[in-house]
């Protein structure tokens, strides 16, 4: 398997996106798939990914390209449509040779709200990886890279090697001691990766951002979106992002109620596979083995980045590579 490589650098996306020649070429493709729009304005955009709203006759819609490096998403977001509508939100046009896709206005995403909305968050992702993990092999065909448990240790060997080309100064470098920490810590890898293999858990979709303003709430049925950062790797890597970002709100340690409650929602679910003792016990090898998908999609995004951007963004592949330092957000139970 190719990964991604911190020394590549392509065109600046962003400064295509601000373009008068990308605004036309978006408004003939809307046009073509819904409709002249009447009104086609930019929603966001980030050094990885635009986002634009149009307003047509037909309705209103969002239209959507990431960088090149992620620009598979618009096929992603089709397999799934096709194998897992129920759990994502609806396709209305793509075009996966040039990135672009189209999604109906859904309004509000759900937000990041109370413990039990994380639940209800990480059991609905863990549902849709139960669902598409027979067709991972679809997932890998429309773009996605499979990082697997076997795979970690030679994986982190491999990003060392390429950071350490970085120039000295480069804002996308790891330091010589953080990178000296790291692959002193190889040989743990290897061991969190035999454990979280033990549980024999399929390789299946991993969101690597999944929390609640990835999602909408319709009816109370829960539709994901938002996969430029996916990979295929093991289950339980998704559960790194949401426990995260919980810990910091509310300021958890490993051992916090809280953290465990919102994790065995989603354990729950693989509970066919392994016992919830050998779930509970394996989660936090997974979660230091989910950094590295975090580590493969930030140095996807770095590689479109501008000078101005890479100066505020091009350290967070470095930082993600140097946590596997820091202890696991939840521990064993």
């Amino acid at each position: 398997m190719t990964y991604a490589d911190i020394t590549v650098r392509l065109p600046s996306a962003s400064e295509r996106w601000a373009g008068d020649a990308f605004r036309a070429e978006l408004r003939r493709w809307v046009a073509e798939a819904v409709g002249d729009p009447r009104v086609l304005e930019v929603r966001k955009t980030r050094p990885w990914a635009t986002v634009w709203r149009a307003e047509t006759d037909g309705g209103v819609f969002y239209a959507k390209q990431n960088c090149a490096a992620q620009s598979y998403e618009a096929a992603v977001v089709s397999t799934l449509n096709d194998l897992a509508a129920r759990h994502v939100v609806p396709l209305t046009a793509a075009d996966p040779g040039r990135g672009f896709f189209l999604t109906p206005d859904l309004g509000e995403p759900l937000g990041d709200g109370e413990v039990d909305d994380w639940c209800r968050v990480v059991a609905a992702g863990a549902q849709l990886q139960l669902e598409v993990a027979r067709y991972a092999g679809r997932l890998v065909g429309s773009g996605l890279s499979v990082l697997a448990p076997a795979e970690c240790q030679v994986y982190v060997e491999h990003q060392l090697d390429t950071f350490a080309r970085l120039p000295g100064g480069d804002p996308r470098a790891l330091p010589p001691d953080r990178r000296d920490a790291v692959r002193a810590l190889l040989p743990q890898v290897g061991r969190w990766a035999e454990e979280v293999a033990a549980l024999g858990l399929p390789l299946t979709l991993c969101h690597n951002d999944l929390h609640g303003g990835n999602v909408f709430d319709l009816g109370g049925e829960l539709r994901f979106f938002d996969f430029a950062d996916a990979l295929v790797m093991e289950p339980l890597a998704a559960l790194l992002i949401p426990l995260n970002l919980l810990a910091h709100r509310l300021e958890a340690g490993p051992d916090d109620e809280r953290l465990r409650r919102v994790a065995d929602a989603a354990l729950e679910v693989w509970s066919e596979h392994a016992s919830m003792t050998d779930l509970r016990a394996a989660l936090p090898a997974a979660l230091q083995l989910a950094r590295l998908a975090r580590v493969e999609s930030w140095v996807r995004c770095t590689a479109a980045m501008s000078e101005p951007e890479l100066a505020e963004w091009g350290d967070a592949a470095a930082y993600w590579l140097g946590s596997l330092t820091h202890p696991p957000v939840v521990s064993a139970a």
